[in-house]
């Protein structure tokens, strides 16, 4: 049985946890209203590019770029965001669940020969593709990006992207991200990102002011700059809904420690204080049996 001094010090050790869970769930807070009001600034930026591809589509020319361009898929690029830091639940776990699916769907689909290149962003999920690297699976990292990249980072890395397609590295990039909803509730989502769908850029597929528009030098030219815009705009996007998405799931976790750290320093307060009474007790039936035999 533990003494007093043992439980009065499991209880210290337990309330300063506490103490710390719930100064961990406040900043993850803090920087997950941050993430979501960078979402919402994203929001024009994606808003008029979709505008202009909208109008760019509801005119009668024939679009054509390089980015659109569908091939025989013999090499597929996952690019897998993740966390940087742990004490985040099943976040990272949940997304390399992830990873495994697709890979199995790809295979699937186009044949066990496809070779598979995983981009990992953020230091847990590359440690953990490192463990399936292989003969026909290689584990790659574009620059120095990572899941904290500022807006320059992530626009090479989109940019070292579009290159590796453009040059027949990749005949396509698929996105494995969580989609944030809101505090208790992110959707683990696989998008692709290379080569552009022709379905996400139909009329019903982007924004249209449909207002009568003047194109120059011409509708195709404008549509080959504007799509690498659309891109930008989509991976901006999914990197901040990455950074929401991982501080909510610290929050979960960060209010699970805290509401355990409570369970179980009410259970010690309770042990500490029923031990404390059995000793009161034994002491005082010592005194009251020594003044007896007097």
């Amino acid at each position: 049985m533990a003494t007093l001094r043992e439980l009065k010090g499991r209880i210290g050790s337990v309330a300063s946890s506490e103490k710390i869970t719930g100064a961990m769930k406040m900043i993850s807070s803090a920087k997950m209203h941050r993430a979501e009001a960078d979402l919402r600034r994203l929001l024009p930026f994606r808003q008029q590019i979709e505008n202009i591809i909208g109008n760019l589509l509801s005119t009668d020319a024939e679009f054509e770029s390089p980015l659109t361009e569908t091939r025989d898929v013999r090499s597929v690029a996952f690019v897998v965001l993740g966390s940087d830091d742990g004490l985040c639940g099943g976040y990272n776990i949940n997304i390399f669940k992830g990873l495994l699916q697709g890979m199995a769907d790809i295979r699937a689909r186009y044949g066990e020969g496809v070779a598979v290149t995983i981009i990992p962003v953020g230091r847990k999920i590359a440690k953990a593709a490192a463990k399936i690297a292989g003969p026909s699976v290689s584990v790659e990292t574009f620059g120095n990006v990572s899941a904290k990249s500022d807006a320059a980072a992530v626009r090479d890395f989109a940019a070292g992207l579009e290159k590796g397609f453009l040059d027949g590295r990749f005949d396509s990039v698929q996105l494995i991200y969580m989609n944030f909803q809101s505090v208790s509730r992110q959707r683990l989502r696989r998008d692709t990102f290379l080569p552009v769908d022709s379905a996400s850029l139909s009329a019903e597929g982007v924004r249209s002011l449909c207002r009568p528009c003047i194109f120059e030098p011409d509708a195709s030219s404008i549509f080959r700059s504007v799509l690498p815009m659309f891109l930008l705009a989509l991976m901006q996007e999914v990197f901040t809904e990455n950074r929401a998405s991982e501080q909510a799931a610290r929050i979960m976790a960060m209010q699970s420690a805290n509401d355990n750290a409570k369970n179980l320093l009410e259970q010690l307060q309770l042990e500490y204080n029923k031990l404390r009474q059995q000793s009161i007790t034994t002491e005082l039936l010592d005194i009251l049996g020594g003044q007896v035999k007097n």
